[in-house]
């Protein structure tokens, strides 16, 4: 699965119209993303995780093309509510919930909710009575980039017992629920957690409860710098085999965020300074940890950097523009030497960035520009459609 990348002359056509640092976000590449998702998982119902890029276009492209939505808070909730979005497309995904949240939600139609522990349920049942409620359970995998399991998810073994509790308390068990773990580039613990849930499942039978959804979480991989392209359709397979095989019958639902917008947005910063230090090259940027690069903290995220320039490449620290001696951005890149007004393109930087930005030292958020609306985009069609009839 190729992502969206400015070409030189793209990048430079913008650039003399929008000052750097902006992000440019092509709404047909999340299209493409989601198409490709649903053509490797085609049972499978997807709730967009909309806390890895709440851009509300890329938010009505995928309400339009069929998509749910993944919320963890009131805030998304009513966001999605003003734009039109019914509570019955939403999921109250965050296994611990504010009260007043709950209430909020209920109150916008919002009929499924995700538990983890008992202390929930008196809550869910008093402030959303008779709310269908999926226990989400815990996971292994020690691959994955960010271990979701660290914070959220109840033992596999107290899983029907919880639901049972849930019952008694007057709320509607409907399923379970797993997160492998974010950037996770195999199947094998999709299958495993699979194989689990259908025991799980078995057990909620010979209790009288029958269970008539799963939701497999998000986690599937987009290229990332300094590693392999992942084969995120080859393991879509295997999770689509697993899942015919072992829930024939049952609703399947999935929460990507990242693999849906990540790939979908580049980043353009320019070099405001240069040092030398300690014999290593380093460059100050335009653009930091607390702005779009905010995911080398929050998500763990390694940033590429391409520079179209030409010359011998040596290994180069970017910092940002603030004050604070953490904001360092990326060490050891290999990097032709670079001069104050030098532009960088930062591709693959659509989730878990411009999300999470903040004017921190007084710094604007990055520009944020649609592709589609430029008219290079035209351009990009049709030498894309001339390049079709070409290899016909």
């Amino acid at each position: 699965m190729e992502s969206f990348r400015l070409t030189q002359k793209e990048m430079n056509h913008l650039a003399s119209k929008y000052p750097t640092p902006f992000v440019v976000i092509s709404l047909a590449q999340v299209e493409r993303n989601y198409e490709f998702l649903k053509s490797h998982l085609p049972r499978v119902n997807v709730y967009y995780a909309m806390k890895a890029n709440p851009s509300p276009r890329i938010i009505n492209l995928l309400a339009r093309l069929g998509a749910s939505f993944d919320t963890a808070s009131s805030g998304e909730i009513e966001t999605l509510s003003r734009m039109g979005i019914p509570g019955s497309r939403m999921i109250y995904a965050n296994p611990v919930k504010i009260p007043r949240s709950i209430v909020a939600a209920h109150s916008m139609g919002v009929k499924r909710y995700t538990f983890d522990d008992a202390s929930e349920i008196g809550k869910l049942a008093s402030l959303a009575p008779g709310a269908e409620v999926m226990v989400r359970i815990r996971v292994k995998n020690q691959k994955a980039l960010v271990d979701l399991n660290a914070k959220f998810g109840a033992p596999p073994e107290d899983a029907v017992q919880l639901l049972l509790e849930a019952k008694r308390a007057g709320l509607n068990p409907v399923g379970i629920c797993f997160h492998v773990g974010s950037q996770s580039t195999a199947a094998e613990a999709y299958e495993e957690a699979l194989l689990l849930v259908r025991r799980l499942f078995n057990d909620a039978e010979k209790e009288g409860m029958h269970l008539t959804t799963m939701d497999i979480g998000g986690g599937f991989p987009i290229p990332k710098a300094g590693s392999s392209m992942p084969d995120a359709g080859g393991m879509m397979d295997a999770i689509e085999r697993q899942i015919e095989r072992l829930f024939p019958d049952t609703e399947i639902w999935c929460e990507p965020g990242r693999f849906l917008c990540g790939t979908a947005v580049n980043l353009v910063t320019s070099v405001i300074g240069t040092k030398v230090r300690n014999g290593r090259q380093w460059y100050w940027l335009d653009e930091g940890l607390y702005g779009t690069f905010s995911g080398a903290i929050y998500d763990h995220w390694t940033f590429d950097f391409v520079s179209f320039k030409k010359g011998i490449k040596q290994l180069a620290t970017f910092l940002g523009p603030s004050c604070d001696s953490i904001d360092f951005v990326r060490y050891d890149v290999m990097m032709p030497k670079l001069e104050i007004g030098d532009m960088l393109l930062v591709p693959e930087c659509g989730s878990y960035t411009t999300a999470s930005a903040t004017t921190f030292n007084g710094f604007a958020f990055a520009t944020q520009i649609y592709f589609e609306d430029e008219a290079i985009s035209e351009e990009r069609n049709v030498r894309n459609e001339l390049s079709d009839v070409a290899s016909a």
